[in-house]
């Protein structure tokens, strides 16, 4: 990681409970919206820089869920 970027962000991606509640591996999310495994892997570990909105709206639709539902803010 280059020097000055490992700011905490605060940024908390729910994935894992999403995903849980829905009964969905994160392999058939892969598929579904069409990223890999492991990009969703580092979304999920909260270790994501950045994230496409086509790819929050692929989310949000195939989850059924807002961005809200997807992600929190930790001001802590």
């Amino acid at each position: 990681m280059p020097p000055g970027t490992d700011i905490e962000h605060g940024v908390r991606c729910h994935l894992d409970q999403l995903l849980e509640s829905r009964g969905m591996t994160l392999a058939r999310l892969s598929e579904l919206v069409g990223v890999s495994v492991a990009n969703l892997s580092v979304l999920k570990n909260d270790r994501a820089r950045a994230v496409r909105f086509s790819t929050l709206t692929a989310l949000c639709r195939i989850l059924e869920c807002d961005v809200g539902d997807l992600f929190s803010v930790d001001y802590s």
